[in-house]
């Protein structure tokens, strides 16, 4: 069978998010792959949708095998109108929908060795261990790449066998480190100082360098890889470098990732001496017993031609027996394991019993690490599998064997559920047709949760229900990772979207798109009523901010949380379970974001990093092409708004440069040029002149020091050159910008920019004085500024307003990315710093996070087995798991998460679930009688009392003042505190916080909740009443 040609121009604006993940070299090998992946049962629906959204050149499909009703569990692609009809030709449009740019074909006959050659990866999923070894030893014979993938209920097993000599190219997912060069001296070995002594400690496990940009030594520039090691005053000896010219400036020393060889067993070798990925011993001698356990699974369907049935103890034993017939694994060569290990019996009875299911979370965690395997065999990049990985969730399953499902209870229904029937039984399957749940976001990993939801029926009958929350609208690029979105869904809202796809996918689904964020303004629509309403919440969110307020309504509530999120590779899913489990905390990281603004002096005049000239960059961008239109446009609506004083306004600093060297308003794509290139001569030239004429580059300081040292490097003007393409392009990207601005058109055509440049007259330094002036010594203007301003600004008020550009990042034909690149570069230039390449600019510029849709599956279904334990009922929190993994590293962790933590105040005790109950009662108690409750139930002398940040009570004001008070009625008190009417529509509860006397620094007292409406009776302590939260009815 030949398979049609997958070269093609790279696609960079749908796979924007997964080029940071995996680089420009490794997407085209990748779009060039071809794949054969055989069973399109879950597991293999799950790799088919996850290498088609990543881009793969060409996918076949094989599995000419009828569906059944137990497929629907788990195969999106199928419904129950393609029963009987064979599982590949029935998915193929499904799988083939998903990107236009990937050959989607279907292969009916059997698999051949001829078939074989054509193909650059195998996968085998849901095969018999015969076939196994047969196609395994034809891939190995002509160096194709073979993987096995299989689930059994709650357990999956991957294998993967790359060949002998299988080179990765590229062993991680960071770039290259790279740090700037301070000096380097002439010498054997020469010593490299760098720019930031700290940055030395990240070289100890660098083998070999390069160096680029340098200045003067530029032997070293584009050398081949030279070795170094790190001394221990910091600095970094490089090699001999004596007859190398003196070093004068500037330069990056980066680090060179050599390739590396893995070598992999065939099957029949690695049946009977297993490589396993394991944490940990234990981890290792559990995923050998697993090993046994489906080897034994495969010798009961030889011998049985069928699976086992569903949770029947005379099949388990049989494959038990099986299994203790079974040569023990032999550890690996090397690996430090035992040459036989016992058998847990026990673990090979409870794989059996629930071995005839099938899950769908469970195909979404195998189906992601198999295609992220597949994806490393195209690509060469990221070290593969060695060679076995095992998962198990059986911690899904009751503790307690007298809760076990019975035989009866799993047995088939003839309906959609039946692969979940057969592990959880039919009345958990009515559990989950009845619960709601709001889902928060709808992108990449909350389309897989609502997939997720509709494959398990979770809201699909009786009272159930599922919302999905987000307002954000649907852009090209999310299709290459969020499965629920298509091309002619672009600008559409995510949560319409997402809830019509997911009908679709099961038509008993009731779910409810709402398009209203969930934060602090919107309380109204998620309030009390609505969240009594609600079993549970999913939060599939990408930023810390939103994560917490989310977290923390499910707090409020009392509802269980299931919260994922991904960056490239890395992936983590949590569960919080009032009163089991610790509540939601943000990583530490968060409390302080990577992007928080540098100095802004540091910015303006001495950057020494990347970092500082794009965020220059993007200030300029802002000032130049967004706050100066709307300062503008405030000045025609109000001309009297910008005299005197209120000259200040936020846009103001930035109109001198904007007005530039023009005085008036420009006329013609001529006039935009001519003022594109006086800017480019005011930043890169005459303004770095006039800093060095204040700070000249041989000044020292009071102390002896230079002015220009350690960090502060000493700038160097830059002379305009149209034949560079940096200087064409900043030229080329700021006219396009200021000509939109203006309403006026524009030319992409740089060679007759280029052109039209060489007939330019360079700027007088002179008329550019104002604006250096005002530029260089503060953001206030003089009164000469002033008035050259204000005349400037008579011109510019004729015409019609001046468009705000907003900084996008995701247009690439905008100029914005453009312009900001380009920008910071020649500011690099200026201060021999790296300069960062497009694209990372627009990565760190416009706040990208690297995506792939193989980790937002795998949270997801993650997420999904953690789902079925909180709908399941009460259950120890030893049965829940937090996981992170690193799919490019291999590494999957699995842990059971913190008790919540307790805290103690004279005779309460409480944690973050608990909190002190009060009913208003009726006639509603006054804010005297609400204190007096807390001293004399709780023994609480409250100091302070807080709804928010309004402040009801303070035991520190005037007699007076607190008389005034505490006569009123609570909910009085704060409508007048507060301005707002209270209490809000269907509103139950008043949340309060409380400072006591007595307290120590650092603690946080349970909130107060006051509890409006008919009812009377003492107050709840914290503490009292223990266990998940029962489902409001």
């Amino acid at each position: 069978m030949g398979v049609p040609d997958t070269s093609k121009p790279l696609d960079e604006e749908l796979y924007s998010r997964q080029l940071y993940v995996l680089g420009l070299p490794a997407m085209q090998r990748l779009q060039e792959g071809r794949v054969l992946l055989s069973g399109l049962q879950g597991l293999g629906a799950e790799v088919a949708k996850n290498l088609v959204l990543m881009g793969v050149g060409s996918l076949t499909l094989h599995d000419p095998q009828p569906t059944c009703w137990a497929d629907l569990a788990a195969q999106f692609f199928l419904s129950e109108q393609d029963l009987a009809r064979g599982r590949a030709e029935a998915s193929q449009e499904g799988v083939a929908k998903l990107n236009g740019a990937v050959q989607v074909c279907v292969h009916t006959g059997d698999i051949t060795e001829d078939l074989l050659r054509d193909f650059q990866v195998v996968v085998l999923t849901a095969s018999g261990l015969e076939e196994q070894l047969e196609v395994g030893s034809w891939c190995r014979k002509h160096g194709v790449c073979f993987l096995v993938a299989d689930t059994r209920g709650l357990v999956g097993q991957l294998f993967c066998d790359f060949g002998e000599d299988f080179t990765v190219l590229d062993q991680t997912e960071e770039e290259p480190l790279t740090a700037a060069v301070q000096h380097i001296s002439q010498g054997s070995p020469g010593i490299l100082t760098l720019r930031d002594a700290a940055e030395a400690r990240y070289f100890c496990h660098v083998d070999a360098v390069t160096f680029s940009g340098i200045e003067g030594m530029s032997e070293l520039n584009g050398c081949a890889p030279r070795p170094i090691r790190v001394r221990e005053d910091g600095t970094l000896e490089i090699g001999d470098t004596a007859t190398f010219s003196g070093y004068i400036r500037g330069g990056a020393v980066t680090e060179v990732q050599r390739p590396k060889t893995v070598s992999h067993a065939p099957l029949d070798a690695a049946l009977l001496r297993p490589r396993v990925v394991a944490q940990s011993p234990q981890e290792a001698r559990r995923a050998r017993c697993l090993h046994q356990a489906f080897r034994a699974l495969h010798g009961f369907q030889q011998l049985r031609a069928r699976p086992p049935w569903p949770w029947d103890p005379a099949d388990a034993e049989e494959v038990v027996r099986l299994a203790q017939a079974l040569e023990p694994p032999r550890g690996a060569e090397g690996a430090g394991q035992p040459g036989e290990e016992p058998l847990d019996e026990a673990l090979v009875r409870t794989v059996a019993l629930s071995s005839a299911g099938v899950l769908s979370p469970m195909a979404a965690v195998l189906g992601a690490v198999a295609a992220q395997e597949v994806l490393k065999a195209l690509s060469r990049k990221f070290l593969p599998l060695d060679q076995w990985l095992y998962f198990d969730a059986l911690d899904c399953l009751p503790e307690d064997g007298e809760l076990l499902p019975k035989p009866e209870a799993c047995a088939p229904r003839g309906c959609r559920y039946d692969g979940q029937i057969a592990v959880f039984g039919a009345g958990f399957q009515e559990q989950l047709s009845h619960q709601r749940y709001l889902l928060v976001g709808a992108g990449a990993i909350g389309c897989e949760l609502l997939k997720g939801f509709a494959l398990v029926g979770l809201g699909a009958g009786g009272r159930g229900r599922v919302t999905v929350a987000d307002m954000d609208h649907v852009e090209r690029s999310n299709l290459s990772r969020q499965f629920l979105f298509r091309a002619q869904d672009v600008k559409r809202p995510k949560a319409e979207v997402a809830a019509e796809a997911a009908r679709r996918l099961n038509p008993d689904l009731q779910v409810t798109p709402r398009t209203h964020p969930l934060d602090p303004t919107t309380e109204h629509l998620y309030g009390d009523s609505f969240f009594s309403r609600v079993d549970g919440v999913a939060a599939a969110l990408d930023s810390f901010r939103a994560r917490r307020y989310v977290a923390a309504r499910c707090a409020h509530y009392l509802k269980p949380l299931l919260e994922a999120g991904t960056q490239g590779t890395r992936g983590s899913a949590s569960v919080f379970v009032p009163h089991v489990t610790e509540g939601y905390r943000a990583p530490a990281s968060a409390a302080a974001p990577g992007d928080a603004p540098h100095p802004v002096c540091t910015v303006r005049h001495f950057p020494s990093s990347a970092g500082h000239t794009l965020q220059w960059a993007r200030d300029e961008f802002e000032g130049l092409f967004c706050l100066s239109a709307k300062t503008i446009n405030g000045h025609q609506r109000a001309p009297a708004s910008l005299a005197g004083p209120d000259l200040a306004g936020p846009g103001v600093p930035a109109l001198p440069r904007m007005v530039g060297v023009l005085r008036h308003r420009p006329r013609s794509w001529r006039d935009c040029v001519a003022w594109a290139l006086g800017h480019w001569q005011l930043c890169f030239g005459y303004g770095i002149t006039r800093l060095l004429r204040r700070h000249p580059p041989d000044e020292v300081l009071p102390d002896g020091t230079r002015f220009w040292s350690g960090p502060r490097q000493c700038p160097q003007p830059l002379e305009f050159d149209a034949s560079q393409d940096t200087h064409l392009l900043y030229v080329l990207a700021a006219a396009n910008l200021y000509a939109r601005m203006h309403g006026l058109p524009a030319s992409r055509d740089p060679p007759a920019l280029r052109e039209m440049l060489e007939r330019l007259p360079r700027p007088d330094p002179q008329r550019l004085d104002p604006v250096l002036s005002s530029g260089l010594a503060s953001p206030e203007l003089g009164p000469r500024q002033e008035e050259w301003l204000r005349e400037a600004l008579q011109d510019w008020g004729e015409g019609s307003p001046l468009e705000p550009l907003r900084f996008e990042k995701d247009d690439d034909s905008n100029f914005h990315v453009d312009f900001v690149t380009a920008a910071a570069s020649l500011r690099a230039q200026n201060y021999g710093i790296p300069a960062a390449t497009r694209s990372q600019s627009k990565r760190i510029v416009g706040q990208i996070i690297p995506a792939i849709a193989t980790t937002t599956a795998a949270v997801a279904g993650l997420l999904g087995l953690e789902l079925f334990k909180v709908v399941a009922g009460p259950r120890p929190r030893s049965a829940f798991r937090h996981s992170y993994l690193r799919l490019a590293a291999n590494s999957y962790s699995r842990y059971v998460p913190r008790a919540p933590a307790v805290h103690t105040f004279h005779q309460l005790t409480w944690t973050c679930w608990d909190r002190l109950k009060v009913p208003a009662g009726q006639p509603e108690r006054t804010l005297q009688s609400l204190l007096a409750h807390l001293q004399e139930q709780h023994g609480l002398r409250v100091r302070m009392l807080l709804l928010g940040r309004a402040l009801l009570y303070s035991a520190g004001w005037p007699p007076e003042k607190q008389a005034q008070r505490l006569g009123l009625r609570v909910t009085e008190l704060a409508q007048q505190v507060t301005g707002r009417r209270l209490p809000e529509p269907g509103q139950r509860v008043l949340a309060l916080e409380l400072s006591c006397e007595g307290e120590e620094d650092g603690t946080a007292f349970p909130p107060l909740h006051y509890e409006l409406g008919p009812g009377s009776g003492r107050s709840t302590p914290p503490g009292s009443a223990r266990g998940p939260p029962v489902a409001a009815q």
